[in-house]
């Protein structure tokens, strides 16, 4: 669907055409495409929407365009709304809202929803408990097949997901798992007791979201329960919601790493003074600590008056060394970010990369040094400086580079922070001191 053909048919208010466009396209594209139109339009659009429809589209919209639309609605139209999402949904929703308006929500939606909304807030962000959804399948233990999958009927359009049900008892502890197809297969008679699996994982519900996306990605689920720190099943989390959790960490992850403090709003809704309040406060830190650099130049200002053919080369050693540890510090981070590796790995992990950079000190050295006899006609031994200043740079980037991030993880920083700004701003400071310390030791300056 274009949208300039949709926008065209919103103007000549052709509502029955667009109304049996809808009713032929998925929900995820009709959101896309209303996204794509201007807040007025957006409304407009919305209303026409069929009213089973209507959440579906609302979940999968941007969380900007969530807040605009809530506000342009009716009382009673967006109350409709919350009431039909999912409760995960909805505390998400409520999250990134006004207090104001949460408060006038809230207190139009039932008892029952405003009781579980309410429940999930209490949790802490980026908590399990803040990621679960209250709508599971929940039997008791006791229950025949036939009887469950009564109930389940009865309560059909109340779940989240259908993948498994759960076992527990009066006091709603765990006890196991049966899934849809153990119900189909076996004798209705049979208890839910004889052909319930044992849980062998469970969420606590204070566990941080990143280990819980770990967990999925470990075992393979598509849902898992969590229960408080008495066993009780209080929800479960699903993997749609994790596949949320792991753009949100690794778009954070991408922000530590350019110096940029993390944001959860989109690139083209976030102003332009809340981009400079993210930024500016890593570019003071940078500039400051590269001061640094500009002193061991000034300290070294003589030597390079003696030979001033060596401030051309300032530059490439200082990139290369930054480039270098740039490549292993994003290696590791990425690694401890899958658990590849931790704290106890970090002598095998120098070791690797103390191997590494000399391969590749080595070959840039030699790529070097007859780049700088044939094609810039240098002294052979100022050769030798600028080569020798490269092997070892290397080595002590790589060196540095890999094990900040071990060490800042150790620490209980995030390891996402030791990167590249971080690390080449280290390494520019080491390789000018090999530099200067290289050249007055070979030539007497």
């Amino acid at each position: 669907m274009e949208l300039d053909y949709f926008e065209e048919l919103l103007t000549n208010k052709k509502y029955s055409d667009i109304k049996n466009i809808f009713k032929d396209m998925n929900e995820y594209d009709i959101a896309t495409l209303i996204e794509g139109l201007d807040e007025d339009n957006i409304t407009k659009a919305f209303r026409l929407l069929p009213k089973g429809m209507a959440t579906d589209v609302f979940v999968n919209m941007d969380d900007e365009v969530q807040k605009k639309l809530i506000n342009a609605l009716t009382n009673k139209e967006a109350t409709s709304i919350i009431e039909e999402m999912y409760s995960d949904d909805a505390a998400d929703l409520f999250e990134e809202m006004p207090a104001v308006m949460v408060s006038k929500l809230l207190s139009n939606v039932s008892k029952e929803t405003r009781s579980n909304i309410n429940r999930l807030l209490r949790y802490p962000d980026n908590s399990a408990g803040s990621l679960m959804a209250i709508e599971y399948i929940h039997l008791k233990k006791g229950l025949t097949i036939k009887q469950s999958i009564e109930r389940i009927r009865k309560q059909k359009d109340e779940f989240v997901t259908y993948d498994n049900c759960y076992v527990t008892d009066n006091e709603r502890h765990l006890l196991g798992t049966v899934s849809i197809k153990d119900l189909l297969v076996n004798d209705p008679d049979e208890l839910i007791d004889d052909i319930m699996s044992e849980c062998d994982h469970m969420i606590p519900t204070l566990m941080d979201q990143e280990d819980v996306a770990d967990m999925f990605q470990d075992y393979d689920y598509s849902s898992m329960p969590v229960v408080d720190s008495e066993g009780r099943l209080v929800g479960i989390i699903t993997i749609d919601d994790i596949i949320d959790v792991i753009e949100e960490e690794a778009t954070e992850d991408i922000e530590k790493m350019a110096a940029i403090t993390p944001t959860d709003k989109s690139y083209i809704n976030t102003g332009v003074f809340e981009t400079f309040y993210k930024r500016i406060p890593w570019l003071l830190l940078l500039m400051i600590s590269a001061t640094f650099t500009g002193g061991i130049i000034t300290h070294f200002e003589s030597a390079l008056a003696s030979y001033v053919v060596l401030t051309a080369f300032i530059p490439m050693l200082m990139d290369t060394g930054g480039n270098a540890g740039s490549q292993a510090s994003v290696s590791v981070i990425r690694s401890l970010s899958l658990n590849e590796i931790d704290y106890k790995d970090i002598f095998k992990v120098l070791w690797k990369e103390l191997r590494v950079s000399l391969l590749c000190g080595i070959v840039l050295a030699i790529a070097n040094f007859l780049k700088l006899l044939f094609f810039d006609r240098v002294d052979v031994l100022i050769a030798v400086v600028v080569c020798g200043t490269l092997v070892i740079t290397v080595c002590v980037a790589k060196l540095i580079g890999s094990s900040l991030p071990i060490l800042a993880k150790r620490a209980g920083f995030d390891p996402a922070v030791m990167a590249s700004p971080f690390i080449t701003t280290i390494v520019d400071a080491c390789s000018l001191l090999i530099y200067f310390k290289i050249a007055s030791i070979l030539l007497g300056i």
